[in-house]
């Protein structure tokens, strides 16, 4: 269907939406657009895999906003503290974009949408809910939060919606998004999205999804057609500096720059501001009003340089980014795919520029095994490292993972307020000699690749 369709008027959206998609200046839909409109118009459960960039937001709030639309009969009339659709997010700023979306397509459209999310006062987001809204976006945290208080009901639920499912197992979310799923009606629409069908996405649509329609319209681990991907190495206590220096030397005018911890991200914001030039931090320790003024001041563009973290970063949508930079290498590979997803969208190009010391030297190998390609290396004259790094290791094929179990979801290990990974210790100075290989690589990468939950939002 991708390929046939080339225009939104052939979805089978009504005028209003039309009008406000032609109100943004689009007019050809993305393959996952086209594929998944028709299918979620027409009742069809989803399963989608898709980067972001892609279009999935508008993807499922169009045709949600048609659906709903067109119920209304007296019977779909919401009722006090009842929602007709549930769209779970992982986070905040994510959150806060699928509401936007939904605002924006629905504007002509006599529906009412609301949000809810951990970090701000609770008794704002009852009173919106005791009106009964059509669409509530929640993370799980705050929406279980909500129901244990009776503030939410779901005797009305039409469409439950999953948005970055893969994010939500990563961040410990399993326990809620079940105990979610079993208080909604069995009668209901499911439309989940996720960056990959990995193992885990499969094992939790086995008990959510009815004969789904799959959509993929991104091989499994693949990073964006359009990102230049380089690196360089560097000495670790001189990368803020040849941070600045890239920024200086290129004229970058806007920069997402990812690092490992929040004191991290606090630590080279001052560093980059006592350059003389303008950044900000955005993590879980800033309160919701800071991030959220962060993120428009670096869209607007009155921020040069904004420095996150990997959980605060989700949601960060912006068409035209050109430039990301992984300060530290992630600890989960995937994650690297997630982060340099930022960069190119839309038909757009970019660069992702990764600073890599001799001490993350496994990572960025197990990075390159996951994308199956190998990242170029460039030598900045004025930074040559003590450490060179050594070669990308021979990279073996991928094999599918085994599901993994949820029965124990304790297991693993909560470090950070906003998300960040439990990191350990990581051996990997130990393991690498004079000659760059490591002694034990596998058990390397089973250290590295293996998931740990997250805090609650």
């Amino acid at each position: 269907m991708s390929t046939t369709v080339t225009n939104f008027s052939d979805l089978g959206l009504s005028e209003p939406l039309l009008k406000a998609v032609r109100d943004q200046g689009y007019h050809t839909p993305s393959p996952i657009q086209a594929e998944a409109i028709p299918a979620v118009i027409s009742g069809r459960d989803v399963m989608a895999a898709a980067q972001t960039g892609t279009g999935k937001t508008a993807g499922f709030t169009l045709p949600l906003l048609e659906k709903l639309s067109k119920g209304g009969t007296a019977q779909s009339r919401v009722q006090s503290n009842n929602v007709r659709a549930l769209v779970l997010t992982p986070t905040r700023e994510l959150a806060a974009q699928v509401s936007e979306s939904i605002a924006t397509y629905g504007k002509y459209l006599n529906l009412h949408s609301t949000v809810v999310f951990g970090g701000v006062k609770i008794n704002p987001q009852m009173m919106r809910l005791r009106q009964g809204v059509d669409v509530l976006v929640a993370t799980p945290g705050r929406l279980m939060d909500l129901y244990n208080q009776n503030a939410v009901k779901f005797s009305q639920l039409e469409v439950l919606i999953l948005d970055e499912a893969d994010r939500m197992l990563d961040m410990g979310f399993i326990r809620d998004i079940k105990k979610i799923i079993s208080v909604l009606p069995k009668q209901r629409q499911n439309l989940l999205f996720s960056a990959t069908f990995s193992a885990d996405i499969r094992a939790l649509a086995k008990g959510l999804v009815n004969n789904p329609l799959e959509i993929s319209v991104n091989p499994e681990n693949s990073t964006a057609e359009k990102v230049t991907q380089w690196l360089t190495a560097v000495d670790k206590k001189r990368k803020p500096a040849v941070l600045t220096h890239l920024i200086k030397e290129n004229n970058w005018r806007q920069v997402l720059v990812f690092t490992k911890t929040k004191h991290g991200a606090n630590k080279l914001t001052r560093h980059l501001e006592a350059q003389g030039l303008s950044a900000a931090a955005i993590h879980g320790n800033k309160s919701q009003g800071a991030r959220t003024k962060a993120l428009a001041s670096f869209k607007d563009g009155r921020v040069q340089i904004l420095v996150a973290t990997d959980i605060a970063a989700r949601g960060i949508d912006i068409d035209l980014l050109p430039n990301v930079v992984n300060f530290d290498l992630p600890n989960v590979p995937e994650d690297y795919v997630h982060r340099i997803g930022r960069t190119a969208r839309a038909g757009n190009t970019g660069q992702a520029v990764s600073l890599v010391c001799a001490d993350e030297l496994n990572l960025l190998w197990d990075i390159e095994h996951v994308i199956q390609q190998h990242i170029e290396r460039k030598i900045l004259t004025e930074f040559v490292p003590a450490n060179a790094l050594g070669e990308s290791r021979a990279m073996r094929p991928l094999k599918a993972k085994k599901p993994k179990s949820f029965k124990n979801p304790k297991a693993a290990k909560v470090e950070h307020k906003d998300g960040q990974r439990s990191a350990g210790k990581h051996n990997s100075g130990k393991q690498t000699p004079a000659n760059g290989k490591p002694v034990n690589a596998n058990s390397s990468r089973r250290s590295k690749s293996r998931r740990t939950s997250y805090s609650s939002d």
